[in-house]
Formats: structure tokens, sequence, C-alpha cells
């Protein structure tokens, strides 16, 4: 049986001897193949010897896959998933039952043979040729565990499954090989162990403890004699003896192994007699799989650390690899998931934004200066059922988010107040920021210079907001024009830069689209990405990517190497300092003051978009950054005006009303009993509205109907600013009196509160506006209100 060559190779009597054997133990009746015809016969044997002679010696075991499961950071389980629902047992683990009732049934002389079992073969070879077909097999428990390891191999890819099960014998003939070299090196026991615990037991359950917890809900090791002679006798055709669908065949064939098992003295008559009459008594316990059992709404969550798993490189040099070894499992993950801040985040989520509504929210929140994330919800359920997804509302696309992000508004503009500031545009700068005005003429990006070809127009959310304006109460007041004016000071490319710095990037992939109106908030970002960038500001200006894998162990319990965050300077510590004294500015007396924390130092920025389509409040204290999203997680979003949400009427969604609301009782219950330590700022009384609000209608060479003046010129109302704070020299405008303005408020206005401008001026450069195309009609531009 060992069939080893000579270095001389085989002689053609041991050709002929190693075929006889073969043909005897393997092409004639291994596992229920029938005997070919003699001429066919002949016409394969060659090729089947050689075939055999061909096969490697050593057969690679694969690892079973078992559950992985995942924990949170104080030990407390999330969710178990799974590819295959096993759990792999020792032997003495196992009932005496269970193991005597499975040789019985599918091997009775299995201690008595080696790999083959002659008589069985015989046997069923004789039946087999009575019947003209296939009516019984003859393979041994080994040859059935070594069949098993293939479909293993094989996975979840049926096209490499139907190679593992089909009935050739180029496939029995392999089976039988490995099935020798398995006896010599495993032993009846192991063999005995592995197949009990790699061998489908229906329902989900792969090896005999998952199938008892399935079945029974308890311990393979606890099993009776019936339970055992019921699980043993599923084996053979899982889905026609399945006890929960098909209880009559599960009880007969139950009762043929029991009886089978009396025949075989392991048992007497009485005992067999006794259990044959018994009900089946199950205890099902459903399949628990995936995140969608995640607790504490914590599903997509959980489906982050799977990404997270497939995808850093870390887990596995390939894509392939890590795929490979999360679908293997046996994993325990312990996350960084902190309990109390994910039930306040879902609590403040399920008070505020019904699963329901036709729009959605989602949450996250990230620790500054570790990149923990604490926290992570959404009102729609990880799952496939109305009003539920599997699109982590809180991701970027390529780690299970929207295809595109959600445009973020007005949160984006600290971002672009960090730049200015770290291009030495002081925290005084003050700007004429009109009601409405034109974009800029030029903005230099990082590449082609932006031209405003098409008059594109932006404006601020309510009349009222008329400059000039410093930076601290333009940031509280959300004042749009203030912040084109800034960019076309700062530029573009400085704003892209310091974006990427803060971890920012588009939520869909690719690059930022180079656009003044980037100021504003027009491109698609994550709630998590948001979050991880404000927590930079909290951390002193240094950034810190987000982690969520504390640790980890495989199968054998060893240590697994996980991500660690990378932590890098993204601005001085000055101008993070500067942030959040202009971002308190917000949640004391500006758009955020619904939002504001009591108790300790907090500050944040709302922001919602054009048409309404997205509402965001995105806040941090000194030891807890989130932020918040409401909006439609169609393509298509939801225009949210004269809209329910929550159970409560919004003639309009604003960032302040909806999303700063779930923030505070998101964070107050995060912080619950944790330490309130204060921010680092910067002393920065609020600048008070200068007299003038016009802007000049000079010569300077600044953007269209305004003057390249000085800083100190737009006090007097006589331009925006230059590209440069303290340079050119603009002329003051020229506008002629006109009827409808308020003294001292409207755009155009003189100094000493008189009137300026004609009817319908809101630029201050004595003409009538021109029609603002709908919508804002620029690429990339938004224009119109909705920028809060």
């Amino acid at each position: 049986m060992a069939m080893k060559r000579s270095d001389e190779g085989p002689s053609r009597a041991r050709q002929a001897a190693k075929f006889l054997s073969v043909s005897v133990l393997s092409g004639v009746v291994l596992a229920g193949l029938a005997l070919p015809g003699i001429g066919a016969f002949g016409l394969v044997a060659k090729g089947t010897v050689e075939g055999f002679d061909e096969i490697p010696a050593s057969l690679k075991t694969p690892p079973l896959s078992q559950r992985t499961t995942i924990l949170d950071a104080e030990g407390g389980e999330i969710a178990k998933v799974y590819s295959r629902d096993r759990t792999v047992v020792p032997l003495n683990d196992i009932s005496p039952y269970m193991r005597q009732a499975i040789v019985d049934i599918e091997d009775a002389r299995y201690y008595q043979h080696g790999a083959i079992d002659l008589k069985g073969v015989l046997r069923a070879a004789n039946k087999n040729a009575q019947s003209g077909g296939v009516s019984e097999g003859a393979s041994t428990l080994t040859q059935q565990y070594v069949k098993n390891i293939f479909v293993e191999e094989a996975g979840d890819d049926p096209e490499k499954v139907a190679v593992a099960t089909q009935q050739t014998i180029g496939r029995k003939v392999k089976e039988l090989k490995f099935a020798i070299q398995v006896e010599k090196e495993l032993g009846k026991d192991r063999i005995l162990n592995n197949y009990l615990n790699i061998t489908f037991f229906g329902q989900q359950a792969y090896g005999v403890e998952a199938a008892s917890q399935r079945y029974f809900s308890k311990h393979a090791k606890d099993l009776t004699l019936g339970e055992s002679a019921l699980l043993a006798g599923t084996v053979q055709s899982p889905s026609r003896y399945d006890p929960v669908y098909a209880p009559k065949e599960a009880t007969k064939r139950r009762n043929t192994v029991l009886q089978r098992m009396a025949e075989l003295k392991h048992i007497t008559p009485a005992q067999a007699a006794a259990e044959q009459a018994k009900p089946l008594e199950l205890k099902v316990s459903r399949p628990k799989s995936g995140c969608i059992t995640a607790v504490n709404g914590a599903g997509f969550f959980c489906d982050y650390v799977r990404e997270t798993f497939l995808n850093d490189p870390v887990f596995g040099k390939t894509k392939e690899a890590r795929a490979k070894r999360w679908n293997e499992g046996g994993l325990v993950i312990r996350t960084t998931l902190d309990p109390q801040t994910q039930k306040s985040v879902q609590k403040s989520i399920t008070d505020h934004v019904y699963q329901s509504d036709s729009v959605a929210t989602a949450v996250s929140i990230v620790q500054p200066g570790t990149g923990k994330i604490l926290g992570m919800g959404q009102s729609r359920p990880y799952g496939f059922g109305d009003h539920m997804t599997q699109i982590n509302l809180s991701a970027d696309k390529a780690m299970g988010g929207s295809n595109y992000g959600f445009q973020v508004g007005s949160t984006f503009k600290p971002i672009l107040a960090a730049a200015a500031l770290e291009q030495g545009i002081s925290p005084y700068k003050t700007y004429s920021s009109p009601f409405r005005m034109p974009y800029p003429d030029e903005v230099e990006t990082c590449g082609k210079t932006w031209k405003n070809s098409g008059g594109e127009m932006v404006q601020n959310e309510n009349r009222s907001e008329v400059g000039p304006y410093g930076m601290k109460e333009a940031t509280a007041k959300s004042v749009n024009t203030y912040f084109i004016q800034m960019i076309e000071d700062t530029g573009v490319c400085p704003v892209i830069k310091m974006a990427d710095k803060m971890g920012i990037k588009p939520a869909g992939g690719g690059k930022f689209e180079q656009v003044p109106s980037i100021a504003l908030g027009t491109e698609g970002l994550s709630p998590l990405s948001m979050a991880s960038a404000y927590a930079t500001f909290a951390n002193h200006g240094m950034y810190c990517t987000p982690v969520i894998v504390e640790s980890a162990t495989g199968p054998d319990g060893k240590n697994l190497r996980v991500p660690k965050t990378k932590c890098s300077r993204a601005m001085s510590e000055q101008t993070a300092d500067t942030v959040n004294t202009l971002l308190q500015g917000v949640v004391e007396d500006g758009t955020g003051k619904e939002a504001g924390l009591s108790g300790r130092d907090s500050a944040g920025k709302t922001g919602t978009t054009d048409e309404r389509r997205a509402a965001w409040f995105v806040g941090y204290t000194p030891n807890m950054a989130g932020a918040v999203w409401v909006g439609g997680p169609g393509a298509k979003g939801v225009e949210m005006e004269n809209i329910t949400i929550g159970g409560v009427y919004h003639d309009k969604v604003y960032g302040a009303d909806t999303p700063g609301p779930i923030w505070r009782d998101a964070m107050t219950g995060a912080l619950e009993g944790k330490d309130a330590p204060t921010f680092g700022t910067v002393p920065m009384p609020g600048t008070d509205k200068g007299s003038g609000g016009g802007a000049g209608g000079g010569t300077g060479g600044g953007a269209a109907g305004t003057s390249a003046g000085s800083a100190g010129d737009d006090k007097r109302g006589n331009g925006h600013g230059g590209r440069k704070p303290g340079t050119g020299g603009g002329k003051p405008g020229g506008g002629k009196p006109g009827a409808g303005g308020k003294p001292g408020t409207e755009p155009g206005a003189q100094p000493g509160g008189q009137p300026g401008g004609q009817t319908g001026d809101t630029t201050g450069d004595g003409k009538p506006d021109a029609p603002t195309t709908p919508g804002g009609a620029a690429q990339g531009v938004i224009s119109g209100p909705g920028q809060q």
C-alpha cells in the first residue's frame, strides 16, 4: 500500500499491479461509482495509473473557517461574524454518544480497516452490479474527511465546489491517495475529530459544536444518545433529514441510526427502543451571524471593522490574502468602540430621527490625539428590509459608504480659515461681506487660474448679513461672502493642501475640484472624515488617522499586527487655538447655539447645503470630536423644507436645528462622568461691524465690482481687500443715493447711515444687480441661500 517507486522507475509488472490495485480499490466502487465496461476501462487504464502517480504526496489541509468575534473596547461582544458557522472543539469535548453514532452509521468498520474498507468495497460493488446503477457507496470516514477538505478549499465558489464534489474516477483516485496519506499521518482518533469539526450538519452549521448549538442550544459534549443519533443521521443528506423543516424524515433517520447502534451492540435494544419512542425535542437557536446582529446600533461600526480588515495591508499583502484570512475566521477582534459613547449615539439618533423618516442621519465620534473611533451609528439600520441599508452613511465609498458622500456646506469654512491663518492672514482681517456679490474674477489654484467666466454670484443666507465683518463674527454667523472674499486672498491650493493634511478627501474618491466654491462646502465628504478633521483642532493642530481595531488574535490565539494611528502636524498650534476660539463663538452666540454643551468647553460649526439637501453639525471638545449629517440617503436626496423629522415639523431645516441637537445629546451622554479639560484659545474680542457696508467700485485690479483695497479700507466700505492684506488701493464706491435701503444696514450704505446705490443695488457698485442664474449656474459653484 505504500506504493513507493524505485530509482529506475516502475516496471511494467509493478505498473500492472498498481493498476489492478487502483482499479479494485478506487475505479470500481469508490463512493458509489459503478464499474465501467471492460472495453472502456481498458482505454482509461494507462491514464488512471499515471494520474495516481502524479498526485502530490502531501495533502495541505486548509484551516477550518470559524466564527470571528468582534468586541468593544471593554471586552463586550458586538457581534459574531463568519463565512461558515463553526467552532472547532477537541474530541474530548464531543459526547461519546456522538462519536459512536457517526462511526456506526457512516463507517462501522472504521477502527478495523485502513484508508479503504475492502469488505465495504466488495459489498458495494456487488450491490451496484445487481442494480445496474449506483445504489451503495463505499467511502470510509477518512475518504469523506478528505472530500470535505476539498469542499472547504473551494469556499463559496460554486464552480470550485462542483469540481470538489464531481463524481469522476479522477477525483475519487485523488481522494483515495490522500486518504492513505491522512491515515498514516493522523491516526483514527484525530481523523474522527477532524471529520466531526469539518462536516456539514445543515442549517448553516459546520462541525458538531455548531450543530449542537443550532438544534439543541447546548455544547457538543452534552449531547444525549437520541440527540447524537439525530445529528449523525443528518450528515448523509442535511436537507432531506433537516430536523427543523423535515421532522418526520429526520425522526426516521434518527431511528435508523439507533437501530444500527443496537445491531452493533454499542447500545442495548432497550435503549434504542426508548430513544426511538421520544419526539425530537429540539431547542433551536436560529443562525446569528454578521453585523446585522450587532448590539446598540453598532452594525455599521461592525461593518467598518470588516472593511478595515479587507483593505488594510497590515492584515495581508494582497486583497485575496486578506479576504481568505477573514473568511477563515476564528479571530477575536477587540475594537475601539466605547460602549457608553455608542449607547449615547444610538439614543440620540432614535430620539431625533425615525427609521421611517424620508431622511436619515449618520453620526461618528472619534478621540482627538489617538484617532480611535468611539461610536458610529445611523437611523437606517444595517439590513435588507424597508428603511434599512447596507451602505455605511458615515464612511467613504472605499470603506462601504455612499458613492459620493454628502456636501458639507459651511462646515468646510474652518478648513479655509485654518489655511488662511497658515498663509499669514490675520484673524482680525475684515472683508466688506455684502449680502450678495459676484464670485471673484480670478482665483489662484494649484494649476490653471480659475476664472468667473459666467458672472456667477454668491449671497448670504439672510439679507441682514451685511459686512464688513471680522473673522470671528463671520464664522459665528457663517457669512458666505466673507469666506469667498477670503479664498480670493488665500487661493484654492492652500485650502486643498490643508484639507489633505487633515485627512479630508472626496468620499467617492478622486480629487477636489479646484473652484472657489469649495469654501462653501460643495464637495461630498463623509461624517467620519469630518469628525477626524475637526479632532485636529482639538489636538493642537495634530491630525491622527482614524483607527478601529485595538488588538486581534488568530485561531491559534497568537496576536496579529493591527493598524496603528499615524499622527502628523497639519497646522501650527497657534492656528489650531485660533480656530478653537472662532468655533467656540459659533456655539456660544452664533449659528450653533442649540448644540452647545453645558459645563465643558465645546466648539463646532453648522452647515446647510443648497435646497437643504444636507444639514450638518461638526463639533468637538478637547476629548471627543463628532460629526452629524442629516439628509436624503439616496442619490437624489431630499429637499428638507416643510418636512417632519423625528415627529418634529420644520419649515426649513438648518444645521443648527436638527444636526445640532443630535450632536449635543450624543456628546452629552458620551462625555458624562468624563473629565472636562479646556481648549487652547487666543484672545480675540468680537469685531464690531463698521458703519459702512458697501463694497467699493474702484479699479485696483480686484474682482468685478470690487477694488483691491487694504484691510483698513474695508472698514470704511472702500473695498473688500486685495490678494494680500494691506496692499493695493481702491477708490470709494461712487453709487448714487437710492431708495429702499435701510440706513446703515443695506449694501451700499454710506458712512453715517445714508442709503447709497440705486434701487436693487446689493453689491455697492452703483448699478442695479444683474439677474442671478437659478441655482448658481457655474460648475461646482453654489450660490443662493442654504450655506449656513
